[in-house]
């Protein structure tokens, strides 16, 4: 899943490699980084009992000898967070194959964009780089990271993720995000994200989009179809294009669905989409509507980082907001490894990986890899059989 030439690339990137025999090596911090996330419940020497076991590949870089709290704190901030979020930019891509089932829509492959929190430990260095909730009566609430990323929706995987804090707003950091979308893509997103810069940042990728909007949004009807859509155009409010310093702004062509959901239990009378989708013949009304209802695939899977993987702490571990973003993506890795061996697992039984279940996928494969080996990839085929 993430290979020794990897976790090298990133330390030497980086300039992080031990300058000298340590006990806990810069290359078996990384893998216990993402371990520590796999046993979100097991204290931090346990953790590194288990995949000690697995560390044997390593060589000289393997862990020698019992490490104490303090010793795996310093090696961790040795290590630092850019080895870690350059591992995650590596290692977090789209895992499905063309064969993959409800991964693609006429060979666009189905992403969503979206945002989420994660409360991190009440101290003063982590409310200052993060920012805390807050009310008309002040700050409320553990200090809180945000992250913005794409999802790949048949496989769960996020990519493309930027992270920020809770000062930051999840728009600005959908920006960075957007970035990652590639011509073979059809993006979804919901209403939050539907303003004109975002969306023409998004579409200068050259990937579809399939956005909600408000329904009070007033777009011109320019070209109405068979099917009840339109094309419109979209422009800046002037307020918008004030900030964004472009006075020359031009209209772009949008088509909108109306997708009307009667009978259906706390629903909205009109869910309002716009498209990239231009061709209503080539691109139906009513399978974009029905598609875009996919997008809270990746609201599941947001719970199945915060909830699930990360288990019933209320806060992150680290103390630091080194460490906090260090954790963060070790975090991310360890919910691609499940989700990665979820999808094998799905693959060789002929099953679409929706089907299977991620928190009893996550018990088999915790159970499994101290015995597996634990972090060689070379272990993993043992995993798979278990996964499912």
């Amino acid at each position: 899943m993430v290979p020794p030439a990897l976790v090298d690339e990133a330390l030497t990137a980086h300039d992080r490699h031990s300058k000298r025999k340590r006990t806990l090596p810069a290359q078996a911090v990384a893998y216990y980084v993402m371990a520590l996330s796999l046993y979100r419940g097991v204290n931090t020497e346990e953790v590194l009992r288990v995949v000690t076991e697995g560390m044997e590949y390593l060589g000289d870089a393997a862990i020698r000898s019992e490490v104490g709290k303090s010793g795996i704190s310093a090696s961790r901030t040795r290590l630092g967070a850019e080895v870690m979020h350059y591992i995650a930019e590596q290692a977090l891509k789209p895992l499905a194959e063309p064969q993959t089932n409800g991964s693609f829509y006429q060979a666009l492959r189905i992403v969503s964009v979206d945002g989420a929190t994660l409360d991190v430990a009440d101290e003063a260095g982590n409310q200052e780089a993060f920012g805390v909730p807050g009310t008309g009566k002040g700050q409320t609430g553990y200090p809180q990271i945000r992250c913005v990323g794409l999802l790949e929706n048949g496989t769960h995987a996020l990519f493309g993720v930027a992270l920020g804090g809770y000062k930051d707003s999840e728009v600005s950091l959908a920006h960075k995000a957007v970035k990652n979308l590639k011509p073979d893509m059809l993006c979804l997103a919901d209403r939050g994200f539907s303003g004109y810069p975002l969306w023409q940042a998004a579409s200068q990728t050259g990937a579809q989009l399939l956005w909600r909007i408000p329904k009070n949004r007033k777009l011109p009807v320019l070209q109405r179809f068979k099917d009840g859509s339109y094309l419109s155009q979209m422009m800046p409010a002037l307020a918008t294009r004030k900030k964004m310093g472009d006075k020359a702004a031009t209209a772009i062509t949008v088509r909108v669905i109306d997708d009307h959901l009667p009978g259906v239990a706390d629903a909205e009378s009109v869910y309002r989409l716009i498209t990239t989708l231009l061709d209503s013949e080539q691109y139906p009304a009513d399978e974009l509507a029905a598609l875009y209802h996919a997008r809270w695939s990746i609201e599941t899977t947001f719970a199945e980082v915060k909830t699930t993987l990360k288990g019933a702490d209320i806060v992150l571990r680290s103390k630091t907001p080194e460490l906090v973003r260090q954790e963060f993506w070790g975090l991310l890795l360890a919910h691609h490894v499940v989700r990665k061996l979820m999808l094998e697992a799905a693959l060789s039984r002929q099953r679409t990986p929706d089907v299977l279940s991620f928190k009893h996928s996550l018990t088999l494969i915790r159970r499994k890899l101290p015995t597996s080996g634990a972090i060689p990839p070379r272990a993993l085929p043992k995993v798979v059989v278990g996964v499912g």
